[in-house]
């Protein structure tokens, strides 16, 4: 099977049965989202999701979060990894949104890779998700299922390349989707240890490119 094949079937298979997906992270906002993908680097939504409510209801916008103590927010966010640099990151980059962008988050990828903390994949999730722009993130999940079906090549080994890759080959209708699809699938059942192979729709198409397939932080 080509690699346009490939591509045709696992769109197509998605397409059919999870038309639209989002991410699984709690927000009530552009901001909240802009904080939880932040605080969900190399954590899992569960976890996220379980300490953002009683975040966002002491600081629920930029202007709140701003005017917080590193520390304050530490409090809230300690059983996240990392929490002491992003405790800083949250409250830098609201201070940064209140001084530099009146409080709202931009809806550019450029603008919103000047705040503190926020990365290529954190600015491509915003964009995606909350102003729906043909973006797509590239996460561990998204790198390592692009990989091991073969949808990129063995040349892409950085984000940016398999991020570039997958923009050339899914339609930009799909695209938003596509993230989703694909870390959804490497969330549940292409994982990371112990892929479940037996449960993969993909599996009679699956090259099983393992070697190579996990993104190193």
């Amino acid at each position: 099977m080509t690699r346009k094949e490939r591509y045709h079937f696992l769109l197509n298979y998605f397409r059919e049965r999870q038309p639209h997906v989002t991410t699984e992270l709690a927000f009530g906002s552009a901001f909240q989202l802009l904080v939880a993908t932040l605080l969900s680097a190399q954590c899992t939504d569960k976890r996220i999701n379980a300490v953002t409510p009683a975040l966002f209801a002491r600081y629920p916008d930029a202007k709140a979060m701003a005017a917080a103590g590193y520390d304050d927010v530490l409090d809230y966010i300690k059983s996240v990894s990392y929490p002491n640099s992003k405790a800083r990151h949250v409250v830098d980059m609201a201070r940064k949104l209140v001084d530099d962008y009146d409080g709202e988050v931009p809806d550019d990828s450029v603008e919103l890779q000047k705040l503190p903390g926020v990365g290529r994949k954190t600015a491509n999730v915003v964009e995606a998700v909350w102003f729906g722009k043909a973006r797509i993130a590239v996460d561990t999940h998204v790198y390592r299922v692009s990989h091991r079906l073969g949808l990129v090549s063995a040349k892409a080994d950085t984000p940016l390349k398999v991020e570039k890759e997958l923009m050339r080959n899914i339609p930009e209708a799909d695209r938003a989707d596509a993230h989703h699809w694909l870390l959804l699938h490497g969330r549940y059942i292409c994982k990371s240890s112990a892929p479940k192979c037996e449960e993969c729709p993909f599996e009679a198409i699956c090259p099983k490119l393992i070697k190579d397939s996990k993104l190193i932080h």
